[in-house]
């Protein structure tokens, strides 16, 4: 499972440009499904046919990743930027990020800031080891986009990466695809785009699929760290099942069958309750009419970071529940 991760975790994939990451996934499922395709947002859709009169089920993770587009270059070849998705000033300063182009560069604030209260991304550049625009409009272009670096790493059965949200979700369901026997359902992987700036991809992803049900795969916070936030979700407890969020109440429907077949294989599991944020599920339950749509959850801290951090055994145990659930 770590090398997967590692492996989706270094493609490009920045909301709106995720070329790179959905060429990593093709080339880790194409002999595993019966179908690929790619929709008009750049969803990457692939179906798995059942053997029988089953239910059309839908999986979603998305695989873009948050990060930053240029907006000007001054006279000395610095970078300004605006985000894509939810940037955060504070994890952003002194971190490196590379843009799609391979150009890489340093992320810090004007020096004439008084109080790192007042940081703000407007007040912040990129240096790219420029000496004039003229030389940075060679390495760069207005509009070119960049992620940040964060090279993943594995210790005491904890992962942490840049982009875990969610290529942890795009490796469940990989290695769900790879794991999963024959069956009655007909199942729709698909990998969104753009849910970071709003759940797009899914929205329209479900509307042309129109299953009998749903259920996004994405990270959660935690509560586990030192002076958070109370919540029950805690690494490395087991796989988190989506109660509610900002966007959806789960529909009882998918959350039984989640909470069923976890119990089924003595699966522990954590019951999940957001009270911001949302995922892909919010879209699709929404969509065609109305969906039954929930999330199973892998707990992650430092969620918008470039060092988010997951278990590897929650991964596996979410692979382990939605084999079972969808066959």
């Amino acid at each position: 499972m770590f090398n997967l991760v590692n492996k989706l975790t270094k493609a490009f994939g920045v909301s709106g440009s995720e070329g790179g990451i959905r060429d990593a996934i093709i080339e880790e499922i194409k002999d595993s499904v019966d179908e690929i395709t790619t929709d008009v947002l750049g969803n990457l859709i692939a179906l798995k046919k059942g053997k029988g009169n089953g239910k059309k089920i839908m999986l979603a993770a998305h695989m873009d990743e948050i990060g930053v587009m240029a907006t000007y270059i001054d006279d000395k070849g610095f970078v300004r930027f605006s985000n894509i998705g939810g940037v955060s000033p504070s994890c952003s300063v002194g971190q490196r990020v590379v843009f799609q182009n391979g150009v890489r560069g340093s992320v810090f604030y004007e020096e004439k800031l008084q109080d790192l209260r007042s940081l703000k991304l407007s007040k912040m550049y990129i240096d790219i080891g420029a000496g004039t625009r003229e030389d940075a409009q060679k390495m760069i272009a207005i509009g070119s986009v960049a992620c940040f670096e964060g090279a993943a790493v594995m210790q005491n059965g904890m992962i942490t990466s840049k982009a875990l949200d969610d290529r942890s979700g795009c490796a469940v369901l990989v290695s769900t695809i790879r794991a999963l026997p024959e069956t009655d359902n007909e199942l729709y992987f698909v990998f969104t785009v753009q849910e970071e700036l709003g759940l797009r991809g899914a929205r329209t992803a479900a509307y042309q699929i129109q299953p009998d049900l749903a259920v996004a795969v994405d990270v959660t916070l935690t509560g586990d760290t030192p002076g958070c936030n109370p919540m029950e979700v805690k690494c490395g407890s087991g796989p988190a099942i989506k109660i509610k969020d900002s966007s959806i109440i789960c529909h009882p429907q998918v959350r039984s069958l989640l909470e069923d077949t976890a119990k089924k294989l003595n699966i522990p599991y954590q019951l999940e309750i957001l009270d911001r944020g949302g995922n892909d599920s919010g879209a699709i339950h929404i969509t065609a009419g109305g969906i039954p749509a929930g999330t199973l959850s892998i707990p992650c801290r430092y969620v918008h970071s470039p060092c988010e951090t997951v278990s590897l055994s929650d991964m596996e145990q979410a692979v382990r529940i939605l084999t079972c659930a969808v066959t």
